[in-house]
């Protein structure tokens, strides 16, 4: 095997997100570089933080040596000031000289020259992959096959369908993940009732509800990284959780309450009604306390900033429903939480 071309490889960009073109471009600096540092370069009017980004780049490529920055600089590759002002960053960032500066856009002249090191052109124009930041931040739907997983968990709408006991949650969320052709994360609460020691009817632990959130949370997560389309819908969160802690335990408990506070929140909440008749399953015992588990329901969704909507009626009054409120969601674009600005 022939020994590297380069000793020490750069490459920069603001990654803002990561996409196929980066992931090639990085990809090509490894493979002719015996080391390679890739420099993040972010703004503070940009709405995705740096460290996001940084931990993108570390999980696709975690050989290489990630750094970052927030340069405020002028973008002006005419202007030497902007090009002084834009050094100053990228020297800083770097522990060793770089011999190898690997660029899609013709900038990356000039920033060989001004380090001393040659310029490898990657797919200039873009044309073996037609993909650029700018685009993506336009249309993520569109670019969704651009995006790795680490981008897709963090960008995927993520719908959670909430609701007491027999209230029609998972018959809802199913419905809705078909109909809009995207992962359906089921209940893993529901999985655990029946794998833990005494089954439904021994007495719940703390213990055991920190173990369904992060769980819960981690399917949630794997779902959204590898979703078809933007989009998630799931049965039940990590909030959720803590209703039902104090269900069953008599009381709220801090470490649910604690994990569940620290997740990233849902795009939209829809709760199930209890107007429908109790359906037991051989599993349930809550038909007594449904009520008051509604009312919770209410009360925490009110109390938290995610938008929420009960829907009520035969199934097909709610799928009308939620199909209009995940419409509206989808239709207004990346607005709710704006992760690309």
């Amino acid at each position: 095997m022939s020994a590297p071309a380069f000793e020490h490889g750069l490459v920069l960009g603001k990654f803002y997100p990561l996409h196929a073109g980066h992931q090639a471009l990085i990809r090509q600096a490894t493979a002719v570089c015996e080391r390679v540092t890739v420099q993040v370069h972010a703004s503070q009017v940009e709405s995705i933080p740096l460290q996001e980004r940084m931990a993108w780049v570390r999980a696709e490529h975690p050989t290489v040596r990630v750094v970052g920055a927030y340069d405020e600089g002028e973008v002006d590759f005419d202007s030497a000031a902007a090009w002084d002002q834009h050094m100053t960053v990228i020297e800083a960032l770097l522990n060793a000289p770089v011999d190898a500066v690997l660029t899609s856009d013709a900038y990356g002249a000039e920033l060989a020259r001004r380090l001393d090191a040659q310029w490898m052109q990657c797919d200039p124009g873009r044309v073996a992959t037609p993909v650029s930041g700018t685009a993506v931040r336009a249309d993520v739907a569109g670019h969704w096959w651009a995006l790795s997983a680490p981008v897709r968990a963090s960008f995927a709408r993520r719908v959670v369908v909430v609701g007491a006991e027999s209230t029609g949650t998972t018959t809802l969320s199913r419905a809705l993940a078909e109909h809009y052709g995207t992962t359906w994360v089921p209940e893993f609460g529901r999985e655990w009732t029946l794998l833990r020691a005494g089954g439904p009817e021994a007495p719940w632990h703390t213990g055991e509800f920190d173990l369904v959130a992060r769980e819960q949370s981690a399917q949630e997560d794997r779902a959204a990284a590898t979703a078809p389309r933007p989009l998630i819908v799931c049965d039940t969160d990590a909030l959720a959780t803590t209703l039902w802690h104090e269900r069953y335990v008599g009381s709220r408990s801090t470490s649910v309450e604690a994990y569940a506070a620290g997740r990233r929140t849902p795009d939209l909440y829809l709760l199930t009604g209890d107007e429908i008749p109790f359906v037991q399953d051989g599993m349930r015992d809550g038909e007594h306390v449904r009520g008051w588990m509604q009312e919770r329901f209410r009360e925490v969704l009110a109390a938290q900033a995610v938008p929420w909507q009960e829907v009520r009626g035969s199934h097909a009054e709610r799928m009308g429903a939620a199909v209009a409120a995940v419409d509206a969601l989808v239709a207004a674009g990346w607005s709710l939480k704006d992760p690309l600005g």
